[in-house]
C-alpha cells in the first residue's frame, strides 16, 4: 500500500498551499475519502463545545478545490471565492456555513464518509470530538474545512484547536493522500505531540517539516516552548527531508537521527535548551541554513567546518566563550551571527570566510579583532558594538562596513597587577554588557555584571546578588492596568518590566530609570514606584542630573565621560533626569511624583514628633502610650497659592492654610489623644482674625467629602498657629471665609485642584494627508503654525479617553489599543499624549475629496470623578470632549476611460510564463518570520518604508509581514521579472525554501497552461511533448 500511495497522481501534478487559481482547468476528481456525501444514518449526537475561534477565518491559502456536486431541489451551488468577504488586502474569508436539518431533524453534511464505509474510518461526530466543536457550534462546519487541512501534498494542522489529534485518524482513513504529503506542520504546543511525531517517519515522501511550539502565551506574554524533547530514531529514515523547523521546543541535545538526513538543509532549532551539539552535525552535508538563537551553548563542534555548502549561521544570544578554527573552512558562508555571547575572541581564520556579507559580533567581551576580517572581499556589514575594544587596527577602523561604537576605544588599559593570593585578593569589576534595541534580554551570572540598556536604563548586579539566570527586559507604554496614582501623583516614565517576576537576591540590586523634567513645583519629590503582584510600593530613590555631549564622529581616541555610558551623547547642554534606587525583587517599576513626604514610627513607650520639610510649622505630636504596637505615620502637605485659591473659590476674601494630609499603617484608633498644629491662614493672627469665619475642615478621600468640624473639637489658638488633638487620622484643612456652606466650596476647589486644562490637536503629513498626528496638550504648549487645536478642556491625570474617526474616515480595527472602532489613549500630564495613525476612507476619492472628522470622547468613569466633569457626562452627548475636520484630497490617478470599478485581482506574473494569486502570496506570507526586514530590503522597499510598516503593526508580526509583502506586490505588479526577484530576495535572506515552494508553484501554473492548451486543440507540440510535459 505505501508504495502504491508514493506514485504521483495522473499527470504527475503537485499542488502546493495556495497554488490552485481558481480560474485554472478543473482539476480532475479526487477518489471518495472525506470530500464525498454522508450517509446521514451514520450521525450521532455529541455533546458541543464551543467552536473555536481559529475557525472563523480559515485562511485561503490551505484551502484545496473539490469538483462541484450535481445540484438537487434542495441544494445551492458552493459559493464561489467572488462571493465571500474579504480582508484587508483582498484576499477571501470562507465563514463556516451552518448545518441544514437533514431528514428527523439530524443534521446533515455536504461532504463526508458514506454510509458503506468502514465504521473505524472518520465520521463526522468524530470529527467533531476531535475538533472540540459540537453539533450546535458549527460541527458541519468543522467536518466540511477538515479536507482544508490536507490540501494534496501539504497537510497544515498547526492552524485547528487539537491538529495534533486529527493525525492518526488521517493516516488511518485517507492512507494513500498521506504517502503522498511532502509538507507538514504541526504545533507543539498541543497534547499528543510526541505520539504523532512517531507516524512522520511513514511518509517517506516528505520534504519539509515543521514541528514548532511558542503559538501559546503565558501570563507575561512570553512564548510557552512546545512538549517535544527528543525525536524518534526512525525519523532518521526521511531521506527525502530538506527542512526541519525544531525551534521553541525543549531540547537538551540534538537527536541523532537528526544527524543522518543526508538531504537536510534548513535546520531551525532556535529557542531550545541546547548545551551541546554533537559532532556527528558534520554529517549533515547538504545543510545551507542552521539557526541556534537563543541556546545555552558554550561552545561549538569543530566538525561544523565540514559544512561546506554553508550559507547562513545564526548562533546569537547563546553562552558561547570560543569559536573553533575549523569556521574558516566554511568557503560558502554569507552570514555568520555570533552576537550576545561572551566572546573574548574570535580565530584568525575567520579572514578565510571569502563569501561572508554579515558579520554579527556585538554584545561580546571581545578585546581584540583580526585586522584580516577587513579584506574580506564581500564583507558588507562588520557589527563589533557593545564590546570591550580598545584599540582596533587601522583597517578595521577605516572599513566602512565597521561598526564600532559602545566600545572604550581610545581609554588606556588598566594596570596589569601581581597575580593575586588567597591572603590578599581584591575583588575584580563585574563585566559591562550594553544591549541594543532589538536585544530583549541578557543573562546574569554569579559574577555580577553592569547593564545598560536603551533608552539610558541601567542595572547593575553585584556579584553574588543572583546565580545564573537569564532576565528579559521591556518596556510598555503607560496604561489604567499598570499604573496606580494617587490625588496629585504625576507620572514620568514609561513602565519598566523585569522577568522572571519573584526572584529575590541575596544582594540589593541598583536600578537608573530616566524620567521626563517635572515642572517647576515646589515640595515635591520624585520616587520610583513598584507592583510585586500584591501590592504597590514606594521605593527609597534618589535622582541624578547630568548633561550629555553631542557625538562627534571620528573622535574615537576622546575618552567619553561617565555618564555618557547611560544613554550615549546628544546635544551640548541637553539635561537629562535618572531616578536611581535598589531593588530586592524583578517586577514592574515606574517613576513617579509626588509631594514630599514624612514618614515616623510611634513605638508604645514612647512619644514622637512630625515636623513637615514643606512648613515647619506644621506639626504632629504624639504622646508617651499612643498606641498598644509599633505603627508607621505618613505627612503629605499640598501648599495652594493665595492667589489660585481666591480664583477657584469665586471668593476674593477666602484664604487657607496648607492642606494637611495623615495616614497610618493601622485602622485602630490612638490610645491617647495626638496633637496637630497648623499655620493660620495667610494675612492672619490669632489676636486679629474672626472666629465665626475660621473652618476647621476634614476630608475623606475614599468618599470625596470635606465635612466642617470646627464644633467638634477645641480650637485653640497662638499668635501664628491653630492647635487641636484628634483620635485618628485623616486630611485637614483650615479655612477662612465668609461662605456659609464651606464644605461644599472646599470640595469644588479641591476637585479642581486636580484638573488640567488641556488642548487636543490633529495634524496631517503633507506629503501623506493619510498620515494622522493624534495630540494631547497642556494649555501652555501648544505653539505651532497649523490647524486650530480645540477649546481647554479639563482632564484627570490617567483618565482615559478616545478618539473616534468619523464621517467617511475609517482606521485598521485590528490595532492593539482600538477598542470598538476608536484609538484609546489614557492622558498623563508629563508624558506626550499622541499617536500616529495611518487612516483611509471608503468612499470614491476619484470624484471628490473626502471631508471627515476626528472626534474625541472620555472614557471609563474614573474614581473620585470630580463633580465639574461629571456634569459634562450627562445626556445624549456625555462623553463627547471636541471634534476636529480632517480631509483626505482627491486622488490623482483615475482609472482609464473615467469608469471606475473593483480593482482587478492582484496576479503576478502571466499564465503562460506562470503566476502567483492572492492566495499564493496569503501562503508565502504565514511562512516568513523575523527576517521579514531583510526580505523587505531585497525587494527593494526602502528604509521609511520598512519603519512605517512596523510602526503600523506593532505587536502583530503576522499582519506585519502580510502588508509587506502585498505592499510590494501592488506596486510590482505587471514587471516582467517580480516573480524572480520575489525568488532572488528569499535565497538571499536565507528562505531557500520559500524560493523552492515559490518555483514549484510558478511551474505547476505553466504545466496546467499548456495541458490547458492542449485540451482546447491549441497546443503547438507533438504527443511527444505532451508526454513528456506529463512525465515531468
Amino acid at each position: 500500500m505505501e508504495e502504491q500511495g508514493q506514485r504521483e497522481q495522473p499527470g504527475g501534478e503537485r499542488s502546493r498551499s495556495g497554488g490552485i487559481d481558481p480560474a485554472s482547468p478543473s482539476v480532475p476528481p479526487k477518489p471518495a475519502s472525506l470530500t464525498d456525501p454522508v450517509d446521514s444514518d451514520t450521525l450521532s449526537s455529541s455533546p458541543s463545545t464551543p467552536l473555536d475561534s481559529n475557525w472563523e477565518s480559515l485562511d485561503v491559502a490551505l484551502s484545496a478545490v473539490h469538483p462541484p456536486r450535481p445540484e438537487t431541489e434542495t441544494e445551492r451551488d458552493p459559493p464561489s471565492l467572488t462571493s465571500f468577504p474579504r480582508t484587508p488586502l483582498g484576499v477571501p474569508i470562507l465563514h463556516p456555513p451552518e448545518r441544514d436539518p437533514g431528514p428527523g431533524g439530524v443534521a446533515c453534511l455536504d461532504r463526508g464518509e458514506t454510509g458503506s464505509q468502514r465504521a473505524d474510518s472518520l465520521s463526522p461526530t468524530k470529527i467533531d470530538c476531535l475538533l472540540g466543536v459540537g453539533p450546535k457550534e458549527g460541527g458541519s462546519a468543522a467536518y466540511q474545512l477538515f479536507g482544508l487541512a490536507l490540501a494534496g501534498n501539504r497537510l497544515s494542522l498547526d492552524v485547528y484547536p487539537k491538529g495534533v489529534a486529527l493525525l492518526p485518524e488521517l493516516w488511518r482513513s485517507r492512507r494513500e493522500e498521506m504517502l503522498a504529503v511532502e509538507f507538514v506542520k504541526l504545533c507543539s504546543n498541543q497534547e499528543g505531540i510526541e505520539g504523532a511525531v512517531e507516524l512522520l517517519p511513514r511518509m517517506r515522501g516528505l520534504r519539509s517539516a515543521v514541528l514548532k511550539g511558542g503559538s501559546l502565551k503565558d501570563e507575561f506574554g512570553a512564548c510557552v516552548p512546545g512538549r517535544l524533547s527528543t525525536l524518534p530514531d526512525s525519523f532518521g529514515s526521511l531521506q527525502l527531508l530538506t527542512h526541519l523547523d525544531l525551534s521553541f521546543n525543549r531540547l537538551h541535545s540534538l537527536p541523532g537521527c537528526v544527524s543522518t538526513l543526508p538531504r537536510l538543509s534548513t535546520l531551525l532549532l532556535g529557542h531550545n535548551l541546547l548545551g551541546s551539539l554533537p559532532e556527528s552535525l558534520g554529517d549533515l552535508c547538504s545543510l545551507t541554513f542552521l539557526s541556534l538563537i537563543k541556546n545555552r551553548l558554550r561552545s561549538l563542534p569543530a566538525s561544523l567546518g565540514q559544512l561546506g555548502v554553508l550559507q547562513s549561521l545564526d548562533a546569537s544570544h547563546n553562552l558561547l566563550e570560543e569559536i573553533p578554527e575549523q569556521v574558516g573552512a566554511l568557503e560558502r558562508l554569507e552570514l555568520l551571527d555570533l552576537s550576545a555571547n561572551k566572546l573574548r575572541s574570535v580565530p584568525e581564520t575567520l579572514g578565510s570566510l571569502l563569501s561572508l556579507q554579515q558579520l554579527h559580533l556585538h554584545s561580546n567581551c571581545l578585546a581584540s579583532v583580526p585586522a584580516s576580517l577587513a579584506a574580506l572581499p564581500s564583507l558588507t556589514h562588520l557589527d563589533l558594538q557593545n564590546n570591550c575594544l580598545r584599540q582596533v587596527p587601522a583597517e578595521i577602523e577605516s572599513c566602512p562596513a565597521a561598526r564600532l561604537r559602545g566600545n572604550p576605544l581610545g581609554q588606556p588599559e588598566t594596570p596589569q597587577t601581581q597575580p593575586q593570593t588567597e591572603d590578599a585578593s581584591e575583588p575584580k569589576a563585574p563585566p559591562e554588557l550594553h544591549l541594543s534595541r532589538d536585544q530583549d534580554s541578557f543573562v546574569v551570572t554569579h559574577d555580577g555584571c553592569t547593564v545598560f540598556l536603551p533608552r539610558g536604563l541601567k542595572l547593575v548586579f553585584p556579584a553574588g546578588a543572583i546565580s545564573t539566570v537569564t532576565v528579559t527586559w521591556r518596556l510598555r507604554r503607560p496604561s489604567r492596568k499598570l499604573v496606580r496614582l494617587e490625588h496629585h501623583d504625576f507620572l514620568l516614565s514609561s513602565v519598566l518590566e523585569l522577568q522572571p517576576h519573584g526572584i529575590s537576591f541575596h544582594k540589593p540590586v541598583s536600578l537608573s530609570l530616566p524620567y521626563s523634567a517635572p515642572r517647576t513645583a515646589p515640595h515635591r519629590q520624585v520616587i520610583i514606584r513598584t507592583f510585586d503582584g500584591a501590592s504597590w510600593t514606594d521605593l527609597q530613590s534618589h535622582t541624578v542630573t547630568y548633561r550629555r555631549r553631542k557625538r562627534v564622529l571620528g573622535a574615537a581616541q576622546a575618552p567619553e565621560l561617565p555618564q555618557d555610558k547611560l544613554g550615549g551623547q546628544t546635544s551640548r547642554n541637553d539635561k537629562r533626569f535618572l531616578a536611581c534606587c535598589s531593588l530586592s525583587h524583578f517586577s514592574w517599576f515606574m517613576v513617579v511624583s509626588r509631594l514630599v513626604e514624612e514618614c515616623c514610627s510611634v513605638l508604645p513607650l514612647q512619644g514622637a514628633l512630625l515636623v513637615s520639610s514643606a512648613d515647619h510649622g506644621i506639626k504632629v505630636t504624639f504622646p508617651p502610650a499612643a498606641t498598644a504596637e509599633p505603627r508607621g505615620v505618613r505627612m503629605q502637605v499640598l501648599t495652594v497659592p493665595l492667589p489660585q485659591l481666591r480664583e477657584l473659590s469665586g471668593d476674593p476674601q477666602a484664604s487657607a492654610s496648607p492642606l494637611l494630609r495623615l495616614s497610618q499603617s493601622s485602622a485602630l484608633n490612638f490610645l491617647q489623644p495626638v496633637r496637630i498644629q497648623l499655620p493660620l491662614p495667610p494675612g492672619l493672627t490669632g489676636l486679629s482674625l474672626d472666629r465665626s469665619r475660621l473652618h476647621l475642615l476634614h476630608g475623606d478621600p475614599s468618599a470625596d467629602t470635606w465635612t466642617d468640624i470646627t464644633q467638634q473639637v477645641a480650637l485653640q489658638f497662638t499668635h501664628l498657629y491653630a492647635v487641636f488633638e484628634v483620635s485618628h487620622f485623616s486630611w485637614y484643612w483650615l479655612w477662612y471665609t465668609t461662605q456659609r456652606y464651606v464644605g461644599g466650596v472646599v470640595r469644588r476647589v479641591y476637585e479642581r485642584l486636580r484638573l488640567h486644562q488641556v488642548q487636543f490637536m490633529a495634524l496631517q503629513r503633507k506629503k501623506d494627508p493619510e498620515q494622522v498626528l493624534l495630540q494631547c496638550l497642556p494649555q501652555n504648549k501648544c505653539r505651532y503654525q497649523g490647524p486650530e487645536p480645540s477649546d481647554l478642556i479639563d482632564m484627570l491625570e490617567g483618565e482615559q479617553f478616545f478618539a473616534g474617526f468619523e464621517k467617511g474616515i475609517e482606521i485598521d480595527s485590528d490595532r492593539p489599543d482600538c477598542e470598538a472602532g476608536r484609538i484609546s489613549f489614557v492622558f498623563y500630564s508629563h508624558m506626550k499624549n499622541r499617536k500616529e495613525v495611518y487612516v483611509s476612507s471608503s468612499s470614491d476619492r476619484s470624484v471628490q475629496p473626502v471631508r471627515g472628522q476626528v472626534s474625541f470622547y472620555r472614557g471609563a468613569m474614573p474614581d473620585s470623578l470630580p463633580e465639574e466633569a461629571a456634569k459634562k457626562r450627562k445626556g445624549p452627548d456625555s462623553q463627547w470632549l471636541t471634534t476636529l475636520p480632517l480631509q483626505l484630497p482627491m486622488l490623482r490617478s483615475v482609472i482609464e476611460g473615467g469608469q471606475s470599478g473593483q480593482p482587478s485581482p492582484l496576479n503576478l506574473g502571466d499564465e503562460e510564463s506562470g503566476f502567483l494569486t492572492e492566495v499564493n502570496l496569503l501562503g508565502i506570507a504565514l511562512r516568513i518570520g523575523a527576517e521579514w526586514r531583510s526580505i523587505g530590503t531585497n525587494l527593494g522597499l526602502t528604509y521609511q518604508q520598512l519603519e512605517r510598516l512596523e510602526y503600523g503593526h506593532r505587536g502583530d508580526l503576522g499582519r506585519l509581514v502580510e502588508s509587506m509583502l502585498f505592499s510590494w506586490a501592488r506596486a510590482s505588479a505587471g514587471l516582467p521579472d517580480c516573480v524572480a526577484q520575489l525568488v532572488r530576495a528569499m535565497q538571499e535572506s536565507g528562505r531557500q525554501d520559500i524560493a523552492e515552494e515559490i518555483a514549484d508553484i510558478i511551474e505547476l501554473g505553466k504545466r496546467k497552461y499548456r495541458d490547458s492548451l492542449q485540451r482546447a486543440g491549441l497546443g503547438a507540440g507533438s504527443s511527444q511533448e505532451d508526454s513528456a510535459i506529463d512525465m515531468g
